[in-house]
């Protein structure tokens, strides 16, 4: 049996309140992914994890070969 205009109606209704009422919203905002965002560039952060993990290297190579 198909559903009639009345009950579509009803389903329309009920689904507009409940998004009225605050309903997290299925995609996330851009204002949201911005938010979520890192400060700095996963690219930025490899390169400073090189700088470093690289100088404890050649630090630990010259306080045993020197």
């Amino acid at each position: 049996m198909s559903t009639t205009s009345r009950e579509i109606r009803q389903r329309n209704d009920q689904f507009g309140a409940k998004a009225r009422a605050g309903k997290n919203p299925v995609n996330a905002s851009r204002k949201d992914k911005l938010a979520k965002q890192s400060p700095i560039g996963l690219w930025a952060l490899g390169v400073i994890l090189f700088v470093v993990v690289g100088g404890v290297f050649f630090e630990v190579i010259r306080l045993v070969f020197l």
